[in-house]
């Protein structure tokens, strides 16, 4: 199961990919929402906290790519917007 579940959290991270290019690449972020992608942002920030709580890095690793990705989203979004 630990396999899996690292195999689809890679896999989650570069599904989310295209729509920071789409975003940077044309600088355009029409019909991006903010509101969705920035509650994303704190799910994984909270994610985050609870992983190291625990110590598990199963949890807060894949939680630093996602705060990564996600505050690009965000951070295009607002921008280009």
């Amino acid at each position: 199961m630990k396999q899996v579940l690292g195999a689809l959290s890679i896999f989650t991270l570069l599904m989310t990919l295209p729509q920071i290019v789409a975003i940077w690449a044309t600088r355009q972020a029409a019909g991006v929402s903010v509101l969705s992608w920035g509650a994303y942002w704190i799910s994984a920030l909270v994610w985050f906290g609870y992983g190291l709580q625990k110590r598990d890095r199963n949890i807060y690793l894949p939680c630093l790519g996602w705060l990564v990705l996600d505050g690009a989203v965000v951070i295009g979004a607002l921008i280009y917007g």
